[in-house]
């Protein structure tokens, strides 16, 4: 053999992959798991995939204590304040008779993030604590009931909209609010009140959908305990409902579990919901986990590294640069995945001035290079120690982060691959040589920052390169 190394390589690879790919013989016949073996592939899918980038606000009655309680500053997460305080629902939710953020203004938000690049923005409609941003008549912990007394997810849902942002749902299953929520069922007092909790969720998620029905994702949270593990038909039926009230929405995989208790992934390893969201704070290794390149998944990321609601103190986290905060969007991209940027607006309403900072920065970066970002996937190339790859039909998009003391950027292609040209965004041409075969030297460029080199290659996608090898 001319290429042994090469081949096993690829026998690596197809080992890595099989499990994903494969069609054959379940372990476990469920009616409650997977409910296709491929991609979603419809118009609103791929408007979800190639959107990429998008933020996540956390904005709750979290935001007013900001992480501190009774004079004591906690270190964790603030939006789970009231747990590591210990505070009673009633004493935590009187707060609601202080909520009156003066300093909103949802056209304001929406065109910061327009500025910045995202093209959807997930809100979080209601967080554990219970407090609903819309005037729901399912609980008096609403909005309506407090001073503001204005539906503010209804004038961010416009507002993102004539923006031309998508708006995505955030919602938590887990309610503390809620006296008939259980974490386990074990006796039947605990089974009837979480049957009336499961009316109690299912009305709220009508009341979202029909309500705001330009909404393109529910995007679930607090659904690890017992309790809603062992309700995979409840889950299902949920997704389902979703979807009949909104012709194209989208479900995250963290709403669903089988009937065996599977969250995420069904007991035969399929994937449930639309796309993967299990990668909180951190993104899959590229070496080791090509897998995701074959579904839908998307990441989700703190720019101060424990903190998703507003805290007063950012000295307690590490605070990610925009370099770092860029850096893992293109990670997630490289990889064929979305990822929403977190901000968390304090109790006025008003984002700190180390957000608006990374706002402006990334919207600069992304005005310049959107088009190695917005959709791109993977590209199928050999890791570079310089960056990521990207790609987009038959251009490659080579996004720099580390300069190498060379002058060169080694790049090499899979099996086969020619690169015709290289340039950079503006047209500017790049040289380049081959060097080996499927291996080339691409200039270097002077930049003071992240920059992107587009390259011409033989067409033809990554993903069924690897489909091919398989068979």
């Amino acid at each position: 053999m001319k290429h042994p190394l090469r081949l096993t390589a690829c026998l690596l690879l197809a080992a890595c992959f099989l499990p994903f790919v494969s069609h054959g013989e379940e372990k476990y016949e469920l009616k409650y798991g997977a409910q296709r073996t491929e991609k979603r592939d419809d118009e609103a899918m791929r408007r979800f995939r190639d959107h990429r980038v998008g933020a996540f606000i956390h904005w709750g009655l979290y935001s007013m204590a900001g992480g501190e309680w009774k004079g004591k500053i906690y270190p964790g997460a603030a939006e789970w304040l009231k747990a590591w305080a210990k505070v009673p629902s009633d004493e935590w939710l009187a707060q609601m008779d202080r909520w009156n953020p003066t300093g909103f203004d949802a056209r304001e938000w929406a065109r910061m993030m327009k500025a910045a690049g995202f093209r959807y923005v997930k809100i979080t409609t209601k967080h554990h604590e219970g407090f609903c941003l819309w005037p729901s008549a399912t609980t008096p912990y609403t909005v309506a009931n407090t001073p503001c007394g204005r539906d503010l997810l209804g004038e961010l849902v416009k507002a993102f909209n004539d923006e031309g942002l998508d708006v995505h749902f955030y919602f938590s299953v887990m309610d503390w609010s809620n006296p008939d929520y259980r974490t386990q069922l074990n006796c039947r007092e605990d089974s009837t009140a979480f049957e009336r909790f499961k009316r109690f969720t299912e009305a709220q998620l009508r009341e979202l959908a029909t309500r705001y029905p330009s909404v393109k994702d529910f995007w679930f949270d607090g659904t690890w305990d017992a309790s809603v593990k062992g309700n995979g038909a409840w889950t299902l039926q949920l997704e389902n409902m979703l979807k009949d009230l909104v012709p194209g929405v989208t479900v995250n995989s963290r709403l669903r579990a089988d009937e065996r208790g599977s969250r995420h992934f069904d007991s035969n390893g399929r994937l449930m919901g639309d796309y993967e969201s299990g990668y909180e704070r951190r993104l899959p290794d590229p070496v080791r986990d090509l897998q995701v390149t074959l579904r839908d998944w998307e990441a989700c990321m703190t720019v101060p590294e424990n903190q998703w609601g507003y805290h007063k103190d950012w000295s307690l986290s590490y605070v990610k640069p925009p370099v770092e905060v860029l850096r893992r969007v293109v990670h997630a991209v490289s990889m064929g995945g979305n990822m929403a940027v977190n901000f968390g607006p304090d109790g006025t309403g008003r984002f700190r001035q180390e957000e608006k900072e990374l706002a402006d920065w990334l919207g600069n970066w992304m005005r310049h290079n959107g088009e190695a970002i917005y959709g791109c996937g993977y590209a199928g190339f050999e890791k570079a120690d310089w960056g990521y790859y990207t790609r987009k039909g038959d251009t490659v998009y080579m996004i720099v982060f580390n300069q190498p003391f060379g002058a060169r950027l080694r790049v090499k292609t899979p099996a086969g691959t020619a690169v015709r040209g290289a340039s950079l965004i503006d047209g500017t041409p790049v040289g380049f040589m081959e060097t080996a075969r499927d291996e080339y030297n691409v200039n270097t460029v002077e930049s003071s920052e992240p920059y992107v080199i587009r390259l011409t290659v033989d067409a033809g996608s990554a993903e069924g390169k690897y489909r091919d090898a398989l068979t």
